[in-house]
């Protein structure tokens, strides 16, 4: 018999367990399917019921009154693939030649568009695992991974330690921001089509979303609605906010640093800081924007930001896809 592998539970403080013995504290445990995954539901299967339903609402809207399950079996695989995914190894040259014969294959501009629809809801569903997989990646490397190489028992009292493993936190911190945001010009992208879908297929339309951004939402019939990504809130401006700085004025920590509670020897909590936050914005003073008066742990918080983040990214979806169905009768 082979041996039994033992389930480790990661914490927020960074303290890992061989039992989930702290049942009142949320925690990260092993998925078979090779995810750490969060106690409480994170609303990443939401979102992907939700995505799934706005792929289905854009087929009915683009081929409303037409056959499309017909039109479909008679329609090339690899037009959904074609310069959008490496399983289609054509050039550009593929697809004008392509185009070329729309009069041989029904309804061809539908499906090139729709296609192009569904690839921007498939990217808002990658990026979610993407979020979801680095966040537990983070939990993974605060817990098992020792901030001081080689481990080494350490004097009682706080210490804090710089080190590839902490350079390793704050870049997933980093990417986990970004990636917030790039949901954010994703869901605008998507919004923007499904407000402006053409109605004339007799070429091949250009999508109107191709350069959005954020900051076009203000486009949107959708824009400031209540509970979504949408709408006006100290939440989404903090997003935007860490995303900008690590973007363009460099780290959340002038010096990223990892630091520990040591009690006889032993670590007895690990955190981060998260510099200062007023209204969604950094605390200012001149040229100073990096301060850490309230010592705000933010592994302490970092799955809640993520599950409402992703609760908003669901009702953005749904709404988009029930907006769809309201505005061509379905």
């Amino acid at each position: 018999m082979g041996m039994m592998t033992v389930q480790t539970y990661l914490y927020l403080d960074g303290i890992p367990a061989d039992a989930p013995g702290r049942v009142d504290q949320p925690s990260f445990s092993f998925d078979p399917q090779g995810i750490w995954r969060f106690s409480f539901d994170d609303g990443w299967y939401a979102v992907e019921a939700a995505a799934l339903e706005l792929h289905r609402m854009f087929a009915r809207v683009i081929f409303k009154g037409l056959p499309y399950n017909e039109l479909l079996a008679s329609t090339p695989a690899f037009i959904a693939t074609l310069g959008h995914n490496s399983e289609a190894a054509g050039a550009k040259s593929d697809l004008e030649d392509l185009l070329g014969l729309a009069d041989r294959i029904p309804e061809l501009h539908r499906f090139l568009y729709l296609y192009d629809c569904q690839r921007l809801v498939s990217a808002i569903q990658e990026c979610t695992k993407e979020i979801i997989q680095i966040q537990g990646e983070f939990y993974r490397t605060l817990n098992l991974e020792s901030f001081f190489h080689p481990p080494m028992k350490h004097e009682d009292g706080t210490r804090y330690s710089t080190s590839p493993v902490v350079t390793k936190l704050f870049a997933f911190l980093s990417f986990l921001f970004i990636r917030m945001h790039s949901l954010l010009d994703y869901t605008v992208k998507v919004a923007l089509e499904a407000e402006k879908l053409p109605t004339n297929f007799n070429n091949y339309p250009k999508m109107s979303s191709l350069n959005a951004q954020y900051g076009d939402r203000k486009r949107l019939g959708l824009n400031k609605e209540s509970g979504t990504l949408f709408e006006d809130c100290e939440f989404l401006v903090t997003v935007e906010t860490l995303r900008n700085h690590i973007i363009h004025n460099g780290l959340l920590d002038d010096m990223p640093k990892g630091y520990e509670e040591i009690k006889d020897g032993v670590a007895t909590e690990k955190y981060l800081l998260m510099p200062d936050i007023t209204d969604g914005r950094f605390d200012r003073c001149r040229n100073r924007n990096l301060f850490y008066g309230r010592e705000d742990k933010l592994n302490l918080r970092l799955p809640f930001l993520v599950t409402e983040f992703l609760g908003k990214q669901e009702a953005t979806l749904r709404l988009i896809s029930e907006d769809l169905r309201h505005r061509h009768g379905l």
